[in-house]
């Protein structure tokens, strides 16, 4: 797999351990070009950086070395862990984004990210529920990389996870509880944070959003149904 080298001057300078790293994050770059994207990445005044940026010809670019923490989840939260940059890999995609023109990750862009998730999960024993969006981590500032990322493709070589119907089966609804209470219980399980469990606010539909995206990607809706609640509940027991 050849990796060529760009490096940015954002990271922190202080190494980090192997042991340390235990997510990958994946976003997109939501500028008009790669040579913006790459110009941003670099310039120290802008204080954002990933550790590699995958082009929509699969070109994998070197933006900072591993052992350090490139700038690229900001403020986040999944489980137990905050700010998870000192934690991560970040790797870009080159798309531009909703705020322009939201387009599907070309073919060789995603071959060759799911190659160097590939060496990643072996490298660091990265466990499949750790891959990660950016919009898991930080689902009331972001949405990338949205609803073209192909998770379900993902899930087959054990990177992220998805369900089957199937998986379904077992679930039962309690009498006495609300589909938005048993819902928000679900993904407080599985990892997702953000919102109180037994009090809705306005922006917990930022945080339906942000779990539609990656699992019901047809249905963007803020409206919590059995679907919803099924894989919620599959995904929590699991």
């Amino acid at each position: 797999m050849l990796i060529t080298n760009n490096l940015s001057p954002n990271y922190s300078k202080k190494l980090r351990k192997k042991k340390k790293i235990k997510f990958v994050i994946f976003h997109y770059t939501g500028m008009q070009s790669e040579i913006e994207s790459i110009k941003r990445l670099k310039n120290f005044k802008s204080k954002v950086s990933c550790h590699y940026l995958i082009n929509r010809k699969g070109k994998i670019t070197r933006m900072v070395k591993e052992k350090y923490e490139a700038w690229h989840a900001g403020e986040s939260q999944w489980k137990k862990f905050k700010n998870l940059n000192e934690f991560s890999i970040g790797i870009e995609l080159v798309n531009k984004g909703h705020k322009i023109k939201y387009e599907r990750f070309s073919r060789l862009q995603i071959n060759s990210l799911l190659k160097l998730c590939i060496k990643l999960k072996k490298k660091y024993k990265i466990k499949k529920h750790d891959f990660l969006g950016h919009s898991d981590i930080a689902p009331l500032r972001k949405i990338d990389p949205g609803e073209n990322f192909p998770w379900k493709k993902f899930s087959k070589y054990k990177i992220g996870v998805w369900y089957q119907r199937k998986n379904f089966k077992n679930f039962r609804k309690e009498k006495n509880e609300n589909n938005e209470k048993i819902f928000f219980k679900n993904l407080h399980k599985i990892g997702y944070r953000y919102f109180k469990i037994n009090k809705r606010h306005k922006s917990d539909k930022k945080i339906i959003a942000a779990f539609k995206s990656r699992y019901l990607q047809n249905d963007l809706s803020a409206k919590i149904d059995q679907k919803c609640l099924q894989i919620s509940h599959f995904l929590a027991n699991n």
